[in-house]
C-alpha cells in the first residue's frame, strides 16, 4: 500500500477530529513548555537568592559554629551548583516540548508532513529524555535505600 513513496501503517490518516485533537495538544504543549521555562527561571532566581541569603545569614557566625566560614561558603556554592544543575537537567525536555508544539501547530495548520515528522521527533526526544532522567532518579533512590539499610544494619 504505497502512496507517494510512503508506506501507510494500518491505513491511518488524520481526519478533522484528529486534527482538532492535535491542535489542542499543540496548544497545551505550548502552555506547559512556557510555564516550564518560567519555572526554570524561578528556580535559578531562587537558587541565587537562597545562596545569597545563606551566605549573608551565616557570615555573622564565628569560626567554631557549623564548621567555620569555609564550610558555609562551600554550602552556598553547593546550593548554587544544585539549582543550576536542576535547571540545566530540565531545560532540554522543556525545549523539545516547545519545539514539538510549534512544529505540530505548523503541521496542522498547513498540512505539512515534514513539520508533523519533526514534531513527533521532538516529542520522542522529550519523552526519551524524561524517561532516562526517571531511570537515573529511581537508581539513585534504590542505591540510597540500600546504603540506608546497610548503614542502619551496622548499628544493630
Amino acid at each position: 500500500m504505497e502512496q507517494s513513496g510512503d508506506i501507510s501503517l494500518f491505513n491511518l490518516s488524520i481526519d478533522n477530529t484528529a486534527k482538532a485533537h492535535l491542535n489542542e495538544t499543540a496548544r497545551w504543549a505550548r502552555f506547559l513548555s512556557i510555564a516550564g521555562f518560567i519555572l526554570l527561571g524561578l528556580i535559578i532566581i531562587a537558587g541565587i537568592v537562597f545562596t545569597l541569603f545563606l551566605s549573608k545569614t551565616m557570615s555573622g557566625m564565628t569560626d567554631g559554629e557549623y564548621g567555620g566560614t569555609g564550610a558555609i561558603a562551600g554550602m552556598g556554592v553547593g546550593m548554587a551548583f544544585f539549582y543550576i544543575l536542576l535547571a540545566a537537567v530540565w531545560f532540554f525536555p522543556i525545549l523539545y516540548l516547545y519545539r514539538f508544539s510549534n512544529s505540530l501547530k505548523k503541521a496542522v495548520e498547513s498540512d505539512d508532513q515534514q513539520a508533523l515528522n519533526i514534531a513527533f521527533q521532538n516529542l520522542k526526544i522529550c519523552l526519551r529524555y524524561v524517561g532516562i532522567v526517571t531511570i537515573i532518579i529511581l537508581a539513585i533512590y534504590a542505591i540510597a535505600i540500600v546504603v540506608g539499610v546497610a548503614g542502619a544494619a551496622m548499628f544493630y
